[in-house]
């Protein structure tokens, strides 16, 4: 970084964390995280996102939708999801009502993303198919591979 900037008025905080939020949703736990890295005290800086929050500004749920959705188009299954959604602070009745959402179809979503590793289709082979089990679970999509 440049010149550390320190975060000690409410609207350097403010500042730092819609610049932030500019660039892409954010948890409320990430945020009070970066800002704290940023020099913030965090009684301040929940202040301040607290205040984002009421003005519809921060959303952990906006945040966990968004989240879904792009990691579940580039391949990644509920499980990993799940799992990186608790680091990153979201709720676990949140990350429930979303992943249970009906608009993602899991089991579609691993077919594209076995069909896209393996082309080839299911291996007869164990050693291989192994191989193909454990990629999927490593994806997040343990329950969801078939034959």
């Amino acid at each position: 970084m440049l010149g550390k900037q320190s975060l000690d008025t409410p609207a350097a905080i403010r500042r730092s964390a819609m610049d932030l939020l500019a660039r892409r949703e954010h948890s409320y736990a990430e945020l009070v995280r970066k800002l704290r890295q940023r020099g913030a005290a965090t009684e301040m800086a929940e202040v301040e996102l607290d205040r984002l929050q009421e003005q519809g500004l921060l959303s952990d749920e906006r945040f966990c939708e968004a989240y879904v959705y792009s990691r579940s188009q580039r391949g990644y299954g509920p499980v990993r999801l799940r799992e990186e959604l608790r680091q990153r602070g979201v709720a676990e009745r949140l990350i429930d009502e979303v992943l249970r959402d009906g608009a993602w179809d899991w089991a579609a979503l691993a077919q594209m993303a076995f069909a896209k590793r393996f082309p080839e289709g299911p291996a007869s082979d164990l050693k291989e198919r192994a191989r193909q089990q454990r990629f999927m679970q490593y994806r997040g999509f343990g329950g969801y591979f078939s034959n």
